[in-house]
C-alpha cells in the first residue's frame, strides 16, 4: 500500500479478509514470510531486531472492529476509553495535555466534548463507532484497518460514517484498508481494491476500473451480482465457459498452487494466477 490512500479488500465470508487485517496490525502473528512496515521487517522470528522493530512501529498502526462495544469498557467513561492507548505509551502526559488530545479527537470525529463523561450504555451506536474511531487515532498512527466498520449500522448512519472517514484520511494524510462485503461501499471509498478468495490475493487494481472490467473469474462473478443504478440489468454478463463451479475439485486444486504469476493487465491493474 501507498500512504495517503484508501484500499478496499473484499470477498466472500471465510477469505480470509478480517485474518489478513489482524496479521497486518500485529494481532495475530505470522507463521512465515514478511510483515514489512515503512520498510522494518516487522515478522523477523528469533530476533532481537525484529521485536525492536515492532516496539517501535506497534503504534503507527491501528485496526477498528465492526463492534465498536468491543473497544469501550462498559465499566468506564468513554472518554478514559479512547485515551488508553495514549496513556499506555505516553505516560508521562499531563493531564491538560491529555484532555487537550482527547477534544481535538472528538472534534474530528464530530462529537461534543461532553460525551466524554457517558458511559457506552448511553450512546447510539453511530456515536460509539465515532468513539472507536477516535479511539485509534488517539496515538497518530500512519495505517489503519478499518473491519467493517459501516456494516453494523443503518443507512443513514453508515453514510455519516463513510463521509466522515474520507475527511479524516485526507485531513490526516492516513493509508487505510477498509475492509467490506459491500461492493457499492467499498467502491465508494476505496481508490483501489484488492480481491479475497480461499485465502489468496487474486487481484487488484483501481476501483472504477475493477468494477467495470474484472479479469480473474472470481471477480467477475462477484462484481456481476452487483445491480447498476442506470440500467435494470447487471453490469455484465458474466460468459458460459466462467460458469463452471469455482469450488470444484479441479478449480481449487489449480487456484490453491502456492506458485503464483503476477500479471499486470494494465496500468496499476494486477490478477494473480497460477503459473
Amino acid at each position: 500500500m501507498a500512504e495517503n490512500e484508501i484500499v478496499g479488500l473484499v470477498g466472500e465470508s471465510g477469505s480470509g479478509k478480517s485474518t489478513l487485517g489482524r496479521l497486518l496490525t500485529y494481532l495475530i502473528k505470522p507463521d512465515q514470510g514478511e510483515i514489512l512496515f515503512a520498510g522494518q521487517n516487522l515478522n523477523q522470528r528469533g530476533l532481537e531486531q525484529g521485536q525492536r522493530n515492532l516496539r517501535q512501529q506497534r503504534r503507527n498502526f491501528q485496526i477498528v472492529f465492526q463492534d465498536p462495544d468491543s473497544a469501550l469498557d462498559p465499566r468506564w467513561e468513554v472518554g478514559r476509553s479512547v485515551l488508553e492507548g495514549l496513556l499506555v505509551f505516553e505516560p508521562g502526559l499531563t493531564k491538560a495535555a491529555q484532555s487537550k488530545r482527547l477534544n481535538e479527537l472528538l472534534d474530528l470525529v464530530a462529537l461534543p466534548h461532553l460525551i466524554a463523561h457517558k458511559y457506552p450504555h448511553q450512546l447510539s451506536g453511530g456515536q460509539k463507532q465515532r468513539l472507536a474511531i477516535a479511539r485509534a487515532l488517539i496515538l497518530k498512527p500512519k495505517f489503519l484497518v478499518l473491519d467493517e466498520v459501516a456494516s453494523a449500522l443503518d443507512m443513514s448512519i453508515q453514510a455519516q460514517i463513510l463521509n466522515l472517514l474520507r475527511a479524516i484520511q485526507q485531513e490526516l494524510k492516513l493509508s487505510i484498508l477498509f475492509i467490506s462485503h459491500d461492493l457499492a461501499v467499498i467502491e465508494y471509498i476505496s481508490q483501489r481494491v484488492a480481491v479475497m478468495w480461499q485465502g489468496k490475493l487474486v487481484e487488484m487494481g483501481p476501483s472504477k476500473i475493477l468494477a467495470k472490467a474484472p479479469y480473474h473469474p472470481y471477480t467477475r462473478r462477484l462484481f456481476s451480482a452487483v445491480p447498476s443504478l442506470k440500467t435494470k440489468t447487471k453490469r455484465f454478463k458474466v460468459q458460459p465457459e466462467e460458469l463452471t463451479p469455482l469450488n470444484s475439485p479441479q478449480t481449487l486444486t489449480q487456484l490453491a498452487s502456492s506458485d503464483y504469476l503476477k500479471r499486470e493487465i494494465a496500468p496499476d491493474h494486477f490478477v494473480f494466477l497460477p503459473k
